[in-house]
């Protein structure tokens, strides 16, 4: 069950996306929990076909799980990551255009309308049999399946993993004899986690088959070659995680714009994509190793490395910048924690890696930095970086390293703990817990802090969707939308009057505007919400 605000806005995408009657069950779902039929028909007060409609829909698009519970049979329960995904989808067909061209544009446009495709299927949408463009179709879609951009779709992936991991879980301390202890339990999770992950590499090799083609030479021998090709038969789906990877790739790269100049970012870009083939997921702490030669190779034929860099040489080489960059983005001169915890990449004999858990974490504290600046000032900063870097602190001492008068200290931390950046904990002297007897100690609380602060951005982007609604149901917009919608105004727009094309530029500003703008707190909700598995802190 998700709270309100994340019900509100995944209930207002899938009204956007499949109408009233669907969002109407997947808000009973949302509210309630999971359900069976029975009780969601009751609880929706829709008509069994509706809501059997409607849950064929939602599995259809892989928002809605269902799971076989034995007390109430098949239960139902929304896929929220799933749905809050939806709000990327214009973005993975641009990237999906960057690297593939129009042909895997759409193939991936039209795979995210329909949920799940087999490859008979997108063919026949897309290029039918006969058609130039058929060649080049599938060649895009034998490239997005190989580079893991398209991932096949099995039963597995309409089960929760959580219900799956917790029956493992359950079959592997019935092996435990006697009464567990825990270390064992530990195992018997580990164990039921890395079964879990099999299953799921294991389903996503089914994509691709093996073909035999016999040679045409006559021979006694008949020399068979083989090659992988896309199974027809298998259903695909877009793989999220390795768009996702794109989106993380330009955040580090912006950040390392940011740090330093484009000469550093120029160098990070070429470090990415030298292992971009391998990354796969956002739970990879580093990336694979690679070189410097490596990244040489894979930089832009226009950069201007030099510009960004002084060195002794006159003309340096490409692969003396790209080490002076390197050294530079490692904090080679800053051999503390504090200089690691700055880093983007790390060496290890000439091997060069890009350290994903290290910036997702500086990327995430910059989130929290920002925020507090906008609340409570640079004060508010100070405290909360010493917070995040002290532990535990109480007032007195708040007060004297911070730098910060007594008489302010006091409700700036009151003030921070009733937003949740910060949380207080008390040390009872006695035993009584008197509360005057007690040590009240202030630290931050990560996993609270970033959990409201996603609930804000939450709130905020379901008041975005619902601006953007208000302004295209005004009166006015709306008599003049319906009147573009005319096959004669769609084909020239000039028979619309001077006030109507005004009308229609000003709604289409302000539309932009909420569009930039809920593109902006999406990518925070990303580095909050899809970064936030890399590591365990901020610390």
């Amino acid at each position: 069950m998700a709270d309100v605000d994340t019900a509100n806005v995944c209930t207002q995408i899938i009204h956007s996306h499949f109408g009233r009657f669907t969002s109407t069950v997947a808000s009973t779902l949302l509210n309630r929990g999971r359900l069976s039929f029975p009780q969601l028909v009751r609880y929706s007060r829709l008509k069994p076909r509706t809501v059997r409609a409607a849950i064929l829909v939602l599995v259809q698009h892989n928002i809605l799980w269902h799971a076989t519970s034995e007390d109430e049979g098949e239960v139902f329960e929304v896929n929220i990551d799933e749905c809050l995904t939806r709000l990327r989808f214009g973005r993975y067909v641009w990237l999906a255009e960057q690297r593939f061209g129009m042909p895997g544009a759409g193939i991936v446009e039209l795979l995210l309308d329909h949920g799940k495709l087999r490859p008979p299927d997108i063919m026949s949408h897309l290029a039918p049999q006969g058609s130039k463009d058929s060649t080049v179709y599938a060649q895009a879609l034998h490239k997005l399946v190989t580079s893991c951009y398209l991932k096949p779709s099995t039963v597995l992936s309409h089960i929760s993993p959580r219900d799956k991991r917790i029956s493992y879980e359950a079959e592997e301390k019935a092996k435990i004899p006697g009464f567990p202890t825990a270390k064992e339990l530990r195992q018997a999770r580990e164990a039921a986690a890395g079964r879990l992950k099999r299953e799921e590499d294991e389903a996503e090799k089914i994509g691709l088959k093996r073909k035999s083609q016999a040679s045409s030479r006559p021979s006694k021998r008949v020399k068979v070659l083989d090659d992988n090709v896309v199974d027809n038969n298998i259903y695909f789906r877009v793989n999220y995680d390795k768009f996702n990877v794109h989106i993380r790739n330009k955040l580090i790269e912006a950040a390392a714009r940011e740090r330093f100049n484009d000469g550093a970012a120029q160098v990070l870009r070429a470090a990415l994509k030298a292992t971009e083939s391998d990354q796969k997921t956002l739970a990879e702490i580093r990336s694979v190793s690679t070189t410097a030669a490596n990244i040489a190779m894979n930089l832009e034929d226009d950069h201007g490395l030099k510009s960004g860099i002084v060195l002794n040489s006159r003309k340096p080489k490409d692969i003396t910048l790209v080490k002076a960059y390197l050294s530079m983005l490692a904090f080679v001169d800053n051999p503390t924690p504090a200089g690691k915890a700055a880093s983007f990449v790390s060496f290890t004999g000439s091997k060069i890696y890009v350290e994903f858990e290290i910036i997702a974490t500086r990327l995430r504290r910059r989130v929290l930095e920002a925020v507090t600046r906008e609340r409570h000032g640079d004060d508010g900063v100070r405290v909360l970086r010493l917070l995040l870097d002290s532990g535990k602190v109480d007032e007195k001492q708040v007060s004297k390293l911070a730098m910060i008068a007594p008489k302010d200290v006091r409700p700036l931390l009151s003030a921070m703990s009733a937003e949740s950046l910060i949380s207080i904990q008390e040390v009872p002297k006695s035993a009584d817990r008197n509360p005057t007897r007690m040590f009240y100690l202030w630290y931050v609380d990560l996993s609270k802090a970033c959990s409201v602060l996603l609930g804000n951005l939450y709130k905020t982007l379901y008041n975005i969707n619902v601006r953007k609604q208000t302004e295209t149901e005004e009166a006015s917009v709306k008599a003049v939308l319906e009147k573009r919608e005319r096959s004669d105004v769609s084909q020239d727009e000039g028979l619309l009057t001077r006030n109507e094309r005004e009308t229609l530029r000003e709604w289409e500003s302000r539309i932009e505007k909420l569009t930039v703008l809920e593109a902006r707190v999406e990518e925070v909700v990303f580095i909050l919400k899809d970064l936030d598995g890399i590591g365990p802190s901020l610390l």
